[in-house]
């Protein structure tokens, strides 16, 4: 119980600190991925201006960047921002959405991992793409393949990048090429929610920028997200009302919710 115990005082410790998480994300998601993070107890940011990102960077606790919706200049934006944690030594997260669709998205990946993420957070597809592993096209935003297919892929993109990796999926996977944590929380229900992904990205931003142990900081935030879900599902008609009640949950999940839900596998 180590492992969970410090887990839930990383929760706490959060909604004490209220990071301060600067997301360049996409436009689709924004208000949802802003209101987990409030929920949450992180204080957000949305800020791509190619003028201040540089300054934002600097002021924030971890910075995400989310290529769901690509354009030239939030490329160019993403770019000053990654340049300037990885030369500030901030913590940030790549979220590489629909990594290996299309050469344009894979040309930007490749310049953003040139300045070494901390955590690269993706389904099976994008990480084996990340990887050139994959078998075959990634389904637009969707992962073609389970999140366990993706683990060897996963300690390619570890070595390459020395970046925590972790595998969205039924089961999500986080390994930093030498352990591997497994987490079963969830509910099928959570995708048909869109930028539920990309939630998880941003909350693992916020976790990042005030837990230590980084892969503990992935842990926790992809457990709080898994669990919020579960816990939500029960009150909820459908996805409408499960994305409602998930910001509850993230807002008011109690330790003793935590502890009975929570389903980390160990090797």
């Amino acid at each position: 119980m180590v492992m969970e115990r410090n887990l839930w005082k990383h929760i706490q410790f959060l909604r004490s600190k209220s990071p301060l998480v600067h997301n360049i994300t996409n436009y689709v998601v924004m208000n949802n991925t802003a209101n987990a993070l409030l929920a949450a107890g992180a204080s957000p940011i949305m800020a791509h201006a190619k003028s201040e990102v540089r300054d934002m960077v600097a002021l924030a606790h971890a910075t995400v960047i989310n290529i769901g919706t690509l354009d030239e200049y939030w490329c160019e934006a993403m770019l000053l921002a990654t340049e300037t944690a990885h030369t500030l030594d901030k913590p940030w997260v790549l979220d590489p959405v629909g990594a290996g669709a299309t050469p344009f998205r894979d040309n930007i990946l490749h310049e953003l991992l040139n300045f070494k993420p901390t955590v690269i957070k993706g389904n099976a597809s994008e990480i084996m793409a990340l990887a050139q592993a994959s078998q075959g096209p990634t389904k637009g935003v969707d992962s073609t393949a389970a999140s366990d297919e993706a683990v060897e892929a996963a300690h390619s993109v570890c070595s390459a990048y020395n970046a925590i990796v972790c595998i969205s999926g039924t089961t999500d996977i986080i390994t930093d090429g030498a352990q591997k944590i497994q987490i079963a929380n969830g509910t099928p229900l959570m995708t048909k929610v869109t930028g539920m992904g990309c939630t998880a990205s941003a909350l693992i931003g916020a976790f990042l920028g005030v837990v230590e142990d980084n892969t503990e900081a992935v842990t926790a935030a992809m457990t709080l997200l898994g669990i919020a879900g579960e816990l939500a599902e029960k009150q909820s008609k459908g996805p409408g009302t499960l994305q409602l009640h998930l910001l509850d949950m993230l807002y008011n999940i109690s330790e003793k919710e935590f502890y009975d839900h929570i389903k980390l596998l160990r090797p």
